[in-house]
Parts: structure tokens; sequence; C-alpha cells
């Protein structure tokens, strides 16, 4: 098995772009396929902020049908499908984007992207566990003693992490570093908490560079364990990245 699996893109198409060409997939088809057969994987968090959240659903809709890559949902696709859904979610912290790119399209349109991602949402693990159990995909990470497990607290941990309650000065809230007492075997590779460059401890790879931050969007590549990263055209907010060391 051999995978790409790229960080939070949060609307960011052309960073998306870049990055799977910078990984030797072509576009001819109108999505990254690559001459080796390697498979793109996602951690989540597909819209919401970034200019092209629709775009970017497109494309990973397309791969995930054509059996050319892997999803799991991340709490922005979460409350997108809630939305959808006709649920009470508040329309901010990055969502009124999307709602915006949406507003835009006729009626006929709008359906047609609204059933591609409830069908992407419904058919999608909420983490993945991958080569024989040595490769876990989740979008805020897992713990080692929740693979295997779907609860509504194994969900809560898997779409926000370990979170404490409590909340940062911006309003996002306060997660307890998970990763530094993971000593599980297989590698996790997760996204969800933006840092500045890709961070690797106890065999967990946190790849979510903060591309809508004006960071980087940023490619894990398994099992080889290399990263590949572009450079972000958004607006730099230093506030928005964490560091746990």
């Amino acid at each position: 098995m051999k995978l790409d699996i790229i960080g939070d893109i949060h609307g960011c198409y052309e960073e998306l772009q870049a990055l799977t060409k910078k990984l030797g997939y072509t576009w001819d088809l109108g999505y990254p396929v690559h001459q080796e057969n390697r498979l793109l994987a996602f951690v989540g968090d597909l819209t919401d902020r970034g200019p092209n959240s629709l775009r970017v659903i497109e494309v990973v809709c397309t791969l995930i049908e054509k059996k050319l890559g892997y999803y799991v949902p991340g709490n922005h696709c979460n409350k997108l499908y809630r939305y959808f859904l006709g649920r009470k979610v508040q329309i901010k912290h990055g969502l009124e984007t999307t709602v915006e790119e949406l507003e835009s399209l006729k009626k006929k349109d709008r359906e047609i992207i609204k059933n591609k991602f409830m069908k992407l949402y419904d058919h999608s693990p909420l983490y993945h566990v991958l080569d024989g159990g040595k490769l876990v995909i989740a979008h805020a990470g897992i713990k080692e003693d929740y693979i295997g497990k779907h609860s509504e607290k194994v969900k809560t941990f898997v779409l926000y992490g370990d979170i404490t309650g409590e909340s940062h000065p911006d309003g996002s809230p306060v997660r307890r570093d998970w990763a530094k007492s993971y000593t599980g075997k297989a590698a996790i590779v997760y996204g969800h908490t933006p840092v500045k460059e890709v961070r690797a401890i106890n065999n967990t790879y946190n790849i979510d560079t903060g591309a809508v931050f004006g960071g980087h969007l940023s490619a894990l590549s398994y099992p080889e364990m290399t990263v590949q990263s572009v450079s972000s055209a958004m607006p730099y907010i230093a506030e928005k990245f964490r560091t746990f060391d």
C-alpha cells in the first residue's frame, strides 16, 4: 500500500493541485491520478475558510467514488453535513465561506453538491485502519485503546481531539497533547490542530500545517514517511498555530 496522506485542505484548492502535482499526480482527467498507482488519503476538513471548498469536495468525491483514495471526516465536515441535514448549526468559524459559495449556485447545482457530499460522508468511516493495522488515519488523532471502537466518546475524540472543556482567547478549544503519551504500534496520521511543520512524535504525525492560515499544505507519503509541502497563498494568522513543545 502506497499512500500520500494530505492534511486539512479547508478549501485551498490551488494548493491541493500544486501539492499533488509535486507528488507526481497528473490532472489530465480533472482529478489527480498517479502513474505508479499511488493513492491519496485525506484527514478531513475539506471545506471552510478557504476560497474553493466546493471544488475540493468535487475532487475528493470523485477520487473516493473511483476508489482512488481514502477519506475520513473532520469536525468541519461533520458541521457541513449537519447543515445539509437542516440542523441548527452556527454559520461561523469558517462555515460561512462554504455557505456563501453554495448560495452563489443555482438551486440544482447546490443540490448536486449537497448530495455528493452527503453520500461521501455517509459512506466514510470515522477513521481508517489500513495496511493490516499498521496505519490509522483519524482527523484529530486517536488513542491506542480507542482503535476498533466507535462510541460517542471515541467519535468526539476523533473529530475534536482530547479536549479539556476550556477555551483559548480566540475561542478555540484547549486540547491535551495525547500524542506525547501514545505508545501504540500503529502509525497515527492526523490533522485538526495547525502546526507550523509536520510534527512527528511517538509514531504519530500531525500533518495539518495550516494551509488556510498562510502556512503550508502538507502530505505524508506512506510507507516512506517522507513529507512534501507547498506554500499557502492565504493570509498568515499567527495565533492559529499551536505548539505542544
